[in-house]
């Protein structure tokens, strides 16, 4: 058999931010909805309820005051060098995908210029001029979608060897007055990914992506404050929930089992999937719809690693994140053996999904 080019992950990375924020922490502040009402039929505490109750988020992680998002990108990065053992000088190519730059606290205003990647390698002191930098903004599946990129710049030969990020902080952009604001994290995951050549298939061996921008571009916006009274041009991420949680378990089981198909394989071949940390609820109901599209039931908690309960919903960073825990022993009852097949996928903004069927 002749030999191919493929892309494997030869190290990951993460930074988990040292602020953890308890559920209780929203016991104090004031909810409305939408329409500028402020909600007095629910407590805070049976509203924190029924948020645990929907995504099993207990709790989640800040960033320290005076970090910004390309601080926690280059840490990762960092993180990732030393785990894959290699030097930086040596990295082809950085690209870190993220949402909203970054945000220094008490100011929404978004700063991406540079781009995040050029200041994680101006952080990290990464001298090399053949070492590209780039950001993609593509929503959660931001990720995702540098990794497709990633595969492309390695299977044409355009570089041997770089490292692509996940990072957000969304904390600071998300409206204290909305109760998704518990949904919401900050965090980033990276991956060190090579040019193997090789006669079997390894590494990514296939990805299947679709947007459905025309009807669901507006599922998630920036907004003002669902406080009427609050006073300010700031805009706040604004999620239209239930739209959402319909269009990603109608819609993502698709998309992983056409990358399946690609790859050849059943949805019984694959030892993990690694899916977005958005909702634990609403990602059973995903890997559910995707057994019945083969007819079977499966154990979900036996395939699918969940992180969200902790780390809450850090956006680009979920996956690169979860990834990294399980590759070093961090979440129990989960393992990566060599030549197992994994699926990291992800859905978000635009709406955009992408799913990656990988040979670890």
């Amino acid at each position: 058999m002749r030999k191919e080019i493929y892309t494997r992950i030869i190290g990951t990375g993460s930074y988990l931010p040292p602020i953890i924020v308890r559920n209780d922490y929203f016991l104090e502040h004031e909810f409305y909805e939408p329409s500028g009402k402020k909600i007095t039929d629910k407590t805070n505490g049976e509203i924190i309820q029924k948020f645990y109750e929907i995504t099993n988020i207990a709790e989640r992680r800040y960033i320290e005051e005076g970090q910004v998002t390309s601080d926690i990108a280059a840490f990762a990065v960092h993180d990732a060098c030393i785990s894959a053992g290699v030097d930086m000088e040596s990295l082809g190519f950085i690209i870190v995908s993220h949402n909203f730059g970054d945000i220094r606290e008490g100011n929404v205003r978004m700063d991406a210029l540079p781009a995040l990647a050029n200041k994680v390698k101006l952080k990290l002191s990464i001298k090399n001029p053949d070492c590209i930098c780039h950001d993609i903004i593509s929503g959660c599946p931001g990720w995702t979608q540098a990794m497709i990129i990633a595969d492309a710049y390695i299977k044409s030969g355009f570089k041997k060897m770089g490292v692509v990020v996940g990072a957000d902080v969304l904390s600071r952009i998300s409206d204290p007055h909305d109760r998704d604001s518990m949904i919401y994290a900050d965090g980033a995951g990276a991956t060190i990914v090579q040019a193997i050549e090789s006669d079997e298939p390894t590494g990514i061996l296939s990805h299947a992506s679709r947007s459905d921008s025309v009807q669901f571009a507006s599922l998630l916006t920036l907004g003002g404050s669902n406080n009427p009274e609050f006073h300010g041009n700031d805009q706040f991420i604004k999620m239209a929930g239930h739209k959402l949680y319909v269009y990603a378990i109608s819609t993502v089981p698709k998309v992983v089992k056409e990358s399946l198909d690609k790859a050849g394989l059943h949805l019984s071949d694959v030892k993990k999937v690694f899916i977005h940390q958005a909702n634990e609820k609403m990602d059973e109901v995903i890997l559910n719809n995707v057994f019945k599209l083969y007819n079977e039931q499966g154990n979900v908690a036996e395939i699918m690693p969940m992180s969200i309960s902790k780390l809450g919903n850090s956006s680009t960073a979920t996956v690169p994140t979860l990834l990294d825990l399980v590759v070093k022993g961090k979440m129990n009852g989960h393992r990566l053996s060599e030549g197992d097949y994994i699926v990291l996928c992800s859905v978000g903004a635009g709406m955009n999904i992408n799913s990656i069927v990988y040979k670890w």
